[in-house]
């Protein structure tokens, strides 16, 4: 399929000391920690939050849980259609997605890989019951409904089955601007 670009070979806009924007090979920015420009999407229903378990054969964090949707804007790609782009493309949903926040972290990924973001927040809301997910094989092996109020328990109780980052946004949950 011709259409597939592989992970190798994905530009996304990393950021300059001086602010500016540059393109970056994705792999080539988590080896060397470049800062770059990253999405992440919580989709609530009420009080619970979409979660993903990642797929197995993602290339880090495999297995493990994140919030709905983490993903990198294409060089030349806003954020906005990034995230609305990858909600599609992991879970076969389309939700109205909003900006909340930026919000910039470093974490070790494991397997020499570091991610180092500009993170822009987006929330959507979606009623559970009536949201037909389509996870996609590839990039998520699983999905549940979570309270939020059951997010720091987790943390605490299971740090290791979440994604550096999720355990991060958990730890800084009033900086997202989440709206829970």
């Amino acid at each position: 399929n011709m259409n597939m670009t592989a992970a190798s070979e994905i530009i996304i806009p990393a950021i300059a000391e001086d602010g500016s924007l540059f393109p970056i090979e994705k792999m080539e920015a988590h080896r060397t920690a470049q800062q770059h420009l990253a999405i992440s999407a919580f989709v609530f229903s009420g009080s619970k939050l979409l979660i993903q378990q990642r797929a197995a054969s993602k290339y880090h964090c495999p297995g493990k849980w994140a919030n709905t949707c983490c993903s990198h804007p294409h060089w030349d790609e806003t954020v906005e259609n990034a995230a609305t782009r990858r909600i599609g493309e992991e879970l076969g949903i389309t939700v109205p997605l909003s900006k909340t926040s930026v919000f910039e972290y470093r974490a070790d990924v494991g397997g020499g890989l570091i991610e180092n973001e500009r993170v822009h927040v987006f929330v959507g809301h979606a009623d559970e019951t009536g949201l037909a997910i389509s996870r996609n094989a590839e990039e998520v092996s699983a999905t549940r409904w979570l309270e939020v109020s059951e997010l720091s328990t987790l943390l605490a109780e299971q740090p290791d089955s979440l994604c550096p980052w999720f355990a991060i946004y958990i730890s800084n949950w009033g900086e997202l601007n989440l709206g829970q």
